[in-house]
């Protein structure tokens, strides 16, 4: 059976009447990201030819980093309520973590007053980052899945932003965010519905700083984790006047995944039947697994792009694949009907944690200025490593998940050719134990020429940022990229395939 409709006082006492919130009185922090485009400017209505003058690219070095002092104030300030599956440095499984957990950050120095939710993760290991975290005493219930479910919040104040954490036992297991060595994780599906109707009610419940960010709030979803934020404002708050002055922005960050799931767990979410189609998915014939099956399915990110305001993607370039067939995964289509809303907006990187002259993971520091101790850095890698200490060996470097976007089979084609030239290759990724196992094998075969760091490390990822002559980046598709970016600021040159954001 279907739940009744949500509404403000259902899952939650009635929230205080919305107070305005005093402009922030902190100074301007540092610009933590390049070429993002404040989300005061997607509302304003900025005609479609203009788009391409207002993005700054991330390649204008004279306008990428500004200091504080030059720092852009918003000419209109808002409540913005980022809905996020992961954010650094809390939890993070790739570049969504690390937009999610700066760009808040950004915006809140721009004169927002900005709020990030996401699960409380706690899985053994990672359970000190949300030691700061403490108890709001709010909880609601949600009605999904057959029942009722209770879940609780937690915040932290940090760097301007209102860190908000939903915590549920679902949360709460070994492994990584979505899955372990068995894969994802069966109730994906559930974990996120109840992110998503949370978000929603956090801005109505939780009095943060003395004060509720109330409805008019602009949300910002990030893939299909947060896909279902949009579809719950259309279709259980504003027919009920409830978020009638808010807006969402879908920002994809990897159209890949998409949380398709069978039809016959619609009735699960919660949703009237007639949004159905907002989310309805068939998959053509060639896709089904056998002549019975319907092709019938669900899907998040299709919900969010059918009834999300704007649509956002990490990059220019992406932004114009995704509606052609190749690039589009299914989804090429609608969101070529939807042109007129979609725009590319290239991801940034905190010069904070990026920083070849401040860096704390380096052994030396350098600048534009004074390359030596780029070359003092090499030597240390290399010696790290356990290779020849070599100035003219081209050192070449991978970082970066081990699976077929990232073209590693094309790596692992170009080895033998590769490893006769006078040079060396350090890897440094997880990801398919096919490749992982072969990363180690090569490493015997060719013990002064490639080594395979099977794993992930931030100190090491920033070492061998710096430490190598060449960043190699052979991607399939690549919806934005960070690592080329962090290449050019640690002057390395990214050598990658002409696609999405690496273009």
């Amino acid at each position: 059976q279907l739940a009744p409709p949500l509404v403000p006082g259902f899952l939650a006492p009635p929230p205080p009447a919305p107070a305005q919130s005093p402009a922030p009185t902190q100074p301007p922090l540092p610009d933590a990201g390049v070429g993002e485009l404040a989300p005061d400017l997607l509302l304003e209505g900025i005609a479609e030819d203009s788009i391409d003058s207002i993005i700054v690219a991330a390649s204008e070095q004279d306008s990428e980093i500004m200091d504080a002092n030059e720092q852009p104030q918003a000419k209109v300030t808002r409540s913005i309520v980022f809905v996020t599956g992961e954010a650094a440095p809390y939890a993070k499984s790739g570049g969504l973590g690390d937009v999610c957990g700066s760009l808040p950050i950004a915006l809140a120095a721009r004169g927002h007053r900005v709020m990030v939710v996401m699960p409380r993760y706690l899985n053994g290991s990672s359970d000190k980052n949300y030691a700061k975290a403490l108890y709001t005493g709010k909880h609601i219930k949600i009605p999904c899945f057959g029942g009722s479910h209770e879940v609780t919040f937690f915040h932290e104040y940090r760097d301007n932003v209102d860190w908000v954490f939903v915590d549920h036992p679902s949360y709460h297991r070994p492994g990584s965010l979505y899955g372990d060595n068995f894969g994802a994780f069966g109730d994906n599906q559930f974990r996120y519905t109840l992110l998503c109707y949370a978000a929603c009610e956090a801005p109505l419940i939780l009095e943060l700083g003395g004060y509720i960010y109330g409805q008019n709030c602009m949300f910002v979803v990030n893939d299909w984790h947060a896909s279902l934020v949009p579809v719950l404002l259309a279709a259980k708050y504003r027919p009920y006047g409830v978020y009638r002055d808010s807006r969402s922005t879908l920002v994809i960050h990897n159209l890949a995944h998409q949380g398709v799931e069978p039809a016959s767990t619609y009735p699960d979410l919660g949703l009237p039947p007639e949004w159905y189609g907002a989310l309805e998915w068939v998959f053509p014939e060639w896709a089904r697994r056998h002549a019975l099956d319907k092709g019938e399915a669900v899907n998040f990110l299709k919900g969010a792009v059918v009834t999300a305001d704007r649509i956002v993607t990490v990059s220019q370039g992406y932004s114009w694949e995704v509606t052609t067939a190749e690039g589009g995964q299914g989804l090429n289509e609608l969101l070529s009907s939807r042109k007129s809303v979609l725009n590319g907006i290239v991801n940034g990187i905190d010069i904070n944690d990026w920083n070849p002259t401040t860096d704390k993971c380096l052994p030396h520091h350098y600048s534009v200025d004074d390359l030596s101790g780029k070359a003092k850095c090499k030597a240390e890698l290399q010696k790290e490593l356990g290779l020849p200490v070599r100035e003219d060996v081209p050192l070449i470097g991978f970082i970066g998940r081990l699976d077929y976007q990232k073209g590693i089979d094309l790596i692992k084609m170009a080895i033998p050719e590769l490893m006769r030239e006078d040079v060396q290759f350090v890897m440094l990724g997880s990801g398919d134990p096919i490749f992982e196992g072969w990363m180690r094998s090569t490493e015997s075969s060719y013990k002064d020429k490639f080594r395979g760091w099977v794993g992930f490390s931030v100190p090491v990822s920033h070492r061998i940022t710096a430490g190598c002559d060449i960043l190699l980046m052979p991607s399939r598709f690549e919806p934005c990229g960070l690592n080329q970016l962090y290449a050019m600021q640690y002057g390395t040159v990214p050598v990658v395939h002409g696609t999405g954001g690496l273009r």
